[in-house]
């Protein structure tokens, strides 16, 4: 995996091998954050990455100048990685060892971009159960994003925050954000 833009841009790292993750691709990444770029100042906004595996998306973020980014895996050796990649290139992210919906249900923390990237195999009822706590806790910004990554398999359009998807590849990004009805309240 490599990191795209920013401080350490083209700086590639090398996850250990036992780690249970499947890193989004560099060309998905690519995409994701050319479409971030049009919509956000990225020094000036809050992270948080679930699911965050080898802190693939967390590092870009960081490269990229923001400074509140929270990685939360439940895989101890993932959570050991991201601490002594984000040591090395001294970025700024706070990782917590948690099963990601304990995380959701406890956390008091909000962001302007939430990022998760649950395994592949999640029923879809998984999958949306964390944009309705997402939104039903109100933990993104008026103008922030909830954004999934998942297969192609996989349809979560029918939530009533989904706003687009994006395709790359088998990989699919669904977005999602408060409605205007919701904003006006």
């Amino acid at each position: 995996m490599r990191i795209i833009s920013g401080k350490h841009k083209g700086r590639r790292l090398q996850a250990p091998k036992n780690l249970p993750v499947r890193p989004t691709t560099d060309m998905a990444k690519e995409g994701l954050f050319n479409v971030l770029n049009n919509h956000f100042y990225f020094d000036a906004i809050s992270v948080i990455d679930l699911f965050a595996g080898t802190g693939n998306i967390s590092y870009e973020f960081a490269s990229r100048g923001s400074k509140q980014i929270v990685s939360v895996d439940e895989n101890f050796n993932c959570i050991k990685y991201i601490n002594a990649v984000s040591k090395e290139l001294d970025f700024n992210i706070n990782s917590f060892k948690s099963d990601v919906y304990a995380f959701l249900e406890k956390t008091t923390l909000k962001a302007d971009i939430i990022f998760a990237d649950p395994p592949y195999h999640f029923e879809t009822e998984k999958f949306l159960q964390i944009v309705d706590i997402v939104f039903d806790k109100e933990m993104i910004a008026d103008e922030g994003l909830l954004i999934i990554e998942h297969s192609k398999n996989t349809d979560l359009s029918q939530h009533k925050n989904h706003s687009y998807d994006k395709r790359y590849g088998g990989n699919v990004f669904s977005f999602f954000e408060y409605n205007n009805e919701e904003n006006s309240l």
